[in-house]
């Protein structure tokens, strides 16, 4: 990744984390869970409202990190009006990027803005940081409950 695009993706995190979107709680909200990273504080809870098969709104409340903010208001943000079957593809696309090689290539057409948190695999200790929302989407996606970053598999 080139310098400038490093910064650029670095500044992408520092504004999603000062000023996050969809963080606030959902009205009708019909799917919800919780999430926590005992390691680093990070809690979250996630309301999704599902129309349909379709995500028509979503929304996080909570606590945590830089990191943790800006996944949870990058991931609202691209998965508000997707399919439940889009969402959870997003997931899995999103946990391949971030728990692979820190030099394996990163599809930016594929993942957008969600490719500015790629940098963290070089950093195994914010990897749950970052993940703690797509896991805590994922419960949300499968009926709800509660996850941990340490019983999620990386």
């Amino acid at each position: 990744m080139s310098g400038a695009l490093a910064e650029l993706y670095q500044q992408l995190i520092i504004e999603h984390s000062r000023s996050p979107r969809n963080q606030r709680a959902v009205a009708g909200a019909n799917r919800t869970a919780e999430g926590i990273n005992p390691l680093c504080g990070d809690q979250i809870t996630l309301q999704l409202r599902v129309e349909g098969d379709r995500v028509a709104d979503v929304g996080f409340e909570g606590s945590g990190c830089a990191i943790s903010k800006a996944s949870a208001s990058l991931m609202t943000g691209a998965v508000l009006g997707k399919t439940l079957a889009e969402a959870d593809a997003l997931f899995e696309q999103f946990h391949q990027m971030v728990t692979s090689r820190a030099d394996a290539p990163v599809s930016d057409a594929a993942l957008g803005k969600l490719a500015a948190l790629a940098g963290v695999r070089a950093f195994p200790a914010r990897v749950k940081c970052a993940s703690l929302a797509w896991h805590t989407l994922h419960a949300a996606l499968a009926g709800g409950g509660a996850v941990s970053t340490e019983s999620a598999t990386e």
